[in-house]
């Protein structure tokens, strides 16, 4: 079982831990439900007292050697220690920008690593501290099935007028498939720039793999209908679709979603709502569109950030978003009311997977000349991946 890092509960945001989350936090253990890879070597215990400066060591040894990425979510133990942090395409962005550096460190998940060795050079490596570290949405949608789903949607009739966009959420060879097939990335706050460019390419989208955002760009951004909308869901035969219901469709999207922003329900706004009067809710775009449609802001997590720096004191604000991200932002705008969406806690689970003994195991490996956990996307799928990438940075 690997050693996880005991957390503070965030009492300071009213909300409880579930029994999950205590799992997941560290606060509890069930052998059965932990899974993840060994690390070669010994993993530092998560109660070692020189943890922090056994990673100030190593990361000075290593000098301009490494950079280290922190993705918004990731636990304040470990963005201590980042260059940069951001959203995931904004921090494989800056790891290209940052050629002198031999080793990323990536203090994210699977698929962010993955962007980012698309977009460095290949002198370079990437490092994903915990290859356990993936993402439930972007496992939603794998390579065999969106291959079998074109399948439908050749004999349907309509391949030929479909044009996929998939969320930066998904794996190297989902933006691989987007890019062979004459599609785009988008971010969470590009994606109405990326759906008006592909209705400019073709009749109809495949949105992947996040159906939550691309059902609220397409209603709420660019006035379509939910009968606009229809869903493919992998798992029944022809995704339990007809081809009358593709043909009429302008948006296909999949039957996929974040685990952490589809938890927040139109009770959590409802109640909040309640608790606190003049409360302004602010969610992001992957949330339900029940949700969505009932908050007041809706935005990307860069977004939320600014939106939160340029609110005025003494303002209330309820977020529907990643917990850590929104602990983070409460302390840093005492001068202002801002409290978790839900009530109960909601980590992203496999994002905390990167503790600091992993970081400390992964620089100290580093610092003494040891490749470790090394994500290297291969040449055929980087091809088409950077092409869809590309397509998207060539956005107006």
């Amino acid at each position: 079982m690997r050693d996880v890092t005991t957390a503070q509960t965030p009492v300071d945001l009213d909300v409880q831990p579930t029994p999950l989350a205590l799992l997941l936090l560290g606060r509890e253990a069930d052998p059965r439900s932990e899974r993840g890879v060994e690390c070669p070597g010994d993993l530092p215990s998560p109660s070692d007292p020189d943890l922090v400066e056994r990673a100030r060591a190593a990361k000075e040894k290593l000098g301009d050697k490494v950079f280290v990425l922190g993705h918004h979510y990731q636990r304040d133990e470990v963005i201590q220690f980042a260059d940069v942090t951001g959203d995931s395409f904004k921090l494989a962005r800056d790891a290209a920008a940052r050629p002198e550096a031999e080793y990323i460190v990536f203090c994210g998940v699977h698929f962010m690593a993955e962007s980012a060795d698309i977009l460095t050079g290949d002198d370079q490596k990437v490092v994903l501290p915990d290859l356990a570290a993936g993402c439930s949405m972007a496992d939603m949608a794998t390579a065999e099935q969106v291959a079998e789903c074109w399948d439908v949607l050749t004999e349907a009739g309509i391949a030929e007028q479909v044009v996929p966009v998939s969320y930066m959420n998904s794996s190297a060879d989902i933006k691989a498939f987007t890019g062979k097939h004459g599609g785009t990335i988008c971010t969470s706050s590009n994606a109405k720039r990326a759906l008006d460019w592909a209705f400019e390419q073709g009749e109809k989208v495949l949105f992947l793999p996040d159906q939550h955002l691309g059902r609220n760009t397409a209603v709420r951004d660019m006035g379509m209908s939910l009968e606009d909308c229809v869903l493919y869901n992998p798992h029944k035969p022809n995704g339990g679709l007809t081809a009358e219901e593709l043909r009429n469709a302008k948006m296909i999207l999949w039957r996929g979603h974040c685990s952490v922003h589809g938890r927040f329900s139109i009770d959590s706004v409802n109640d909040v709502r309640e608790r606190i009067p003049g409360v302004r809710v602010l969610v992001h775009p992957e949330c339900k569109h029940e949700v969505v449609a009932a908050a007041d802001e809706v935005g990307s997590t860069e977004y939320i950030i600014k939106a939160l720096d340029a609110a005025p004191a003494g303002s209330k604000w309820a977020i529907g978003t990643e917990l850590n991200l929104v602990r983070r932002l409460a302390n840093a705008h005492p001068d202002k009311e801002i409290v978790f969406l839900d009530k109960t806690v909601c980590f992203c689970s496999t994002m905390n997977r990167i503790d600091l003994p992993h970081l400390v195991w992964a620089l100290e490996s580093l610092a003494e000349g040891n490749l470790v956990n090394r994500i290297e996307v291969d040449r055929e799928t980087e091809q088409f991946a950077k092409l869809a990438l590309e397509r998207m940075l060539a956005l107006p």
